[in-house]
């Protein structure tokens, strides 16, 4: 079946008023083997993730028909939802098992985390914003993804309280990389963030047993910047 590009008369439809829940599908299934299979994703499992996941319902009503695109999409109070290859790269890196504890930095529109919670036993997600934290979080418990918990609060101090993690995931660029999160990696866990202010690099860090990390780069990229709460 030819995905990609889509037959004229889905184009004529999503140019128009009215997109079935086929055109969805047809869009998504074009992403994942285009965007982000095709460009190196094998993880089976997480373009799984990506099929099942409705991106077009985790962005703005004025920007949905562009929801399936290669590029980011603005969700509104400066931020934006990433591109989806970006989302599917960093969630192949963190190499998530079904028993691990995940925590987000960045919850945005809820898009990255509903993801996630296919993949991880438990998601903990933190958004600076606090209008787009309660969103999504709304968003997230009407869609019935179960295994998420979403507050508002500074990404810089990670969530102590649930801490450690088996792995962490940063979606908006410090300048450096966050002590408070990295202290809150399990050993044995892996983080993956964007780095930098004008210049940023998508970096892993791995934990080992004894609690030594080590790390590397992997791309550069281009985020918002991770910025603190203030009260």
């Amino acid at each position: 079946m030819r995905l990609w590009p889509p037959n004229p008369v889905t184009i004529s439809i999503l140019l128009g008023s009215t997109v079935t829940a086929q055109d969805w599908e047809i869009l998504r299934e074009s992403m994942v083997k285009n965007q982000i299979q095709r460009r190196g994703v094998k993880s089976e499992a997480v373009l799984q993730a990506m099929r099942e996941t409705p991106r077009h319902l985790f962005v703005p009503e004025n920007v949905r028909k562009s929801a399936y695109e290669d590029r980011p999409l603005p969700i509104g109070y400066g931020q934006t939802i990433s591109q989806p290859y970006i989302v599917g790269s960093m969630t192949d890196l963190l190499h998530i098992k079904a028993t691990d504890k995940l925590l987000e930095i960045g919850t945005g529109s809820g898009y990255q985390a509903a993801i996630l919670s296919k993949l991880a036993g438990r998601v903990y997600s933190i958004e600076v914003v606090e209008p787009l934290a309660r969103e999504a979080g709304e968003r997230l418990r009407t869609m019935g993804y179960q295994n998420v918990s979403v507050r508002a609060g500074d990404g810089y101090l990670g969530w102590p309280e649930e801490a450690p993690f088996d792995k962490i995931i940063v979606t908006a660029a410090p300048p450096e990389m966050p002590e408070a999160l990295l202290r809150q990696l399990k050993n044995g866990g892996r983080l993956v963030a964007p780095i930098g202010r004008e210049w940023q690099e998508l970096v892993v860090v791995e934990k080992d047993m004894n609690g030594k990390t080590r790390e590397h780069t992997e791309y550069p990229v281009m985020f918002v910047p991770m910025v603190p709460r203030r009260d």
